[in-house]
């Protein structure tokens, strides 16, 4: 009971400090579960840092868009890796990829990796 009351009053302490709602949604990671880090240089040369997250039936890219990480979904594509997360797409195949705002005519970034 001590040990409950303990971690409910630092749940309560540590409430304050977040300023925004976390979210954590488990992946079951087997053996042939990765994550691979991979950084982009992008138009002017922009360093871009992006992370494959491969688990089972589960493909995913985080890339940092406006300040915040975002979680991209693997979909469909004839070549290479589609990913999208909201109006954003990131198309990656061999040692290049591109970054496009599917909203904005002309935002397409082209991206070569740094490795």
């Amino acid at each position: 009971m001590k040990t409950f009351l303990a971690s409910a009053a630092l749940s309560l302490i540590a409430l304050p400090l977040s300023a925004e709602p976390m979210l954590s949604i488990p992946l079951p990671l087997t053996g042939e579960s990765s994550v691979i880090p991979v950084e982009y240089s992008c138009g002017e040369g922009e360093a871009l840092q992006v992370k494959y997250v491969n688990a089972g039936e589960n493909r995913l890219a985080i890339l940092p868009v406006e300040g915040t990480s975002r979680v991209f979904v693997n979909v469909i594509s004839a070549s290479g890796a589609r990913y999208v997360a909201g109006k954003y797409e990131w198309w990656s195949k061999g040692d290049t990829a591109s970054f496009t705002d599917l909203t904005e005519d002309g935002s397409r970034q082209e991206c070569q990796s740094a490795g």
